[in-house]
């Protein structure tokens, strides 16, 4: 095989930067429209302001080098979501051991302990009635959790649902009805 001369090799590169230039101009316009709405999405999944914004800001970094592979809006954003929620519930895993490490340091007679103070977001839910519901969503098993917050809060269908979870639609219904089975004991609401 003889090796591309000049001419080839600028040709070869032109074609790359257009297809970089059609990722980053699809990733600019996804960042644009979809930002706000899957910082909110990760929030409710993280209960974390910061942790929600640099899941979000991961999801898209990591997705340029896919954006350009995929055909339409509609599936880019699935993939965004998904990806989201991935993130969270490694996030979620990381914190719980986090957790764990700081609770036996805290009881630790030799340490000097660590005292968290609740986000400026976490207070303002707390003081609200929507404290109650993140409270109760805090106790539902995690699946049942991104359901719940798929479904009722980003108002996903039952298929959008479950693309983004990869489940199968059946899952989604099953996990809703368990989910809100059980906020429903837990706020005393009425079947």
């Amino acid at each position: 095989m003889r090796p591309l001369g000049v001419a080839e090799r600028s040709a070869a590169s032109g074609e790359r930067s257009i297809g970089a230039l059609r990722a980053d101009d699809a990733l600019t316009d996804l960042y644009a429209a979809h930002w706000a709405p899957l910082v909110r999405l990760a929030w409710m999944l993280v209960h974390d302001q910061a942790k929600a914004q640099d899941v979000v800001q991961d999801v898209f970094v990591a997705s340029h080098p896919r954006l350009a592979e995929l055909r339409d809006r509609g599936t880019a954003l699935a993939y965004l979501r998904r990806g989201v929620v991935n993130r969270c519930t490694s996030t979620h895993r990381h914190r719980t051991v986090e957790d764990r490490g700081l609770r036996s340091v805290a009881n630790d007679p030799r340490s000097l302990g660590r005292a968290q103070v609740a986000s400026a977001e976490e207070q303002v839910v707390a003081r609200s009635d929507g404290g109650r519901l993140i409270s109760a969503l805090r106790l539902l098993p995690e699946r049942q959790r991104q359901v719940v917050v798929l479904r009722y809060y980003a108002d996903l269908s039952e298929h959008q649902t479950a693309e983004a979870l990869g489940i199968t639609t059946g899952a989604v219904k099953s996990h809703a009805h368990r989910g809100l089975t059980a906020l429903r004991d837990v706020l005393g609401g009425t079947r």
